[in-house]
């Protein structure tokens, strides 16, 4: 049987990769030939463009087409409640040691980055509103990040499929989504009001400088797409746009240990997570 055709040449390929590793951080080639040929041609179809190298040439020049692009080529999988472990950890541990530095009334700021469309900050406002009985004493504002635009307008909407919601009990449902019908639900509007969504690119310093420092950030499965270079950048961004002392929470198949030694290792009863050291 013979291999499907190639749309884009190897040249094609070989720029068309550059491009995206320069923008976003995230590794492709030749192994993913097929998922990126189809998202250009979807690309180049929409734009009316008569080539790939006229499509090129528009990719450069035009930055709402670099975003429709890089958008589709951003993994949006996640759902609610993901790693519940890390949230066992946020109200048992993380937030009973940083409010040991602040009175009640003063501000806690998580960030959730990437937050695709939105389960994972949305996760972290749920939880601890059920689990976190000082919830109401602190100002907490939890921010939702995502490089992909298009992600970002569907979390800020809050609308939600079958799937999605699969780990949550009915009670947790039934308290915090309203029913749309054919199995769909949509967060309420005071949940949705309590987090905030703003655009970022983790590998960006540019991007990265505007944030204000978090005391913990949940940043999952998204070095794993890197490689070492984009992994040491993304890391040293992250340190920067976390306080002294805050914490910051990777997927369970990630480490710090071979990336930035700026971070302690902490062994927590429900997780392992890193902490920005101290200024001296």
């Amino acid at each position: 049987m013979r291999d499907p055709p190639k749309y884009l040449s190897a040249g094609d390929l070989l720029r068309l990769c550059d491009f995206l590793y320069r923008r976003t951080g995230m590794l492709f080639g030749e192994t993913k030939r097929y998922y990126i040929d189809r998202r250009v041609a979807d690309r180049v179809s929409a734009t009316g463009s008569p080539s790939f190298g006229a499509y090129f040439s528009l990719l450069l020049a035009d930055p709402a087409e670099a975003e429709n692009l890089i958008n589709s080529f951003t993994i949006n999988e996640t759902y609610f409640y993901r790693e519940e472990h890390q949230l066992r950890c946020l109200s048992r541990s993380l937030l009973p040691d940083i409010i040991q530095r602040r009175r009640p009334g003063d501000r806690i700021r998580i960030w959730s980055v990437p937050c695709s469309t939105g389960e994972e900050p949305y996760s972290i406002a749920m939880w601890l509103l059920e689990n976190w009985r000082l919830v109401d004493a602190y100002h907490v504002e939890i921010v939702g990040s995502d490089i992909d635009s298009t992600a970002l307008k569907d979390a800020a909407y809050g609308e939600y499929g079958a799937r999605a919601l699969s780990r949550l009990s009915p009670e947790l449902r039934d308290r915090y989504f309203e029913p749309l019908g054919d199995e769909r639900w949509r967060i309420i509007q005071d949940l949705r009001e309590s987090v905030t969504f703003r655009q970022a690119n983790l590998v960006d310093r540019a991007s990265m400088a505007q944030v204000d420092p978090f005391d913990i950030i949940f940043c999952r499965n998204v070095l794993i797409y890197f490689d070492e270079d984009a992994r040491r950048r993304t890391v040293a961004n992250l340190h920067s746009a976390l306080s002294p002392g805050g914490y910051i929470c990777l997927g369970h198949t990630e480490s710090m240990s071979r990336i930035s030694e700026s971070f302690d290792v902490l062994r927590f009863e429900d997780a392992v997570v890193y902490q920005r050291r101290q200024e001296s």
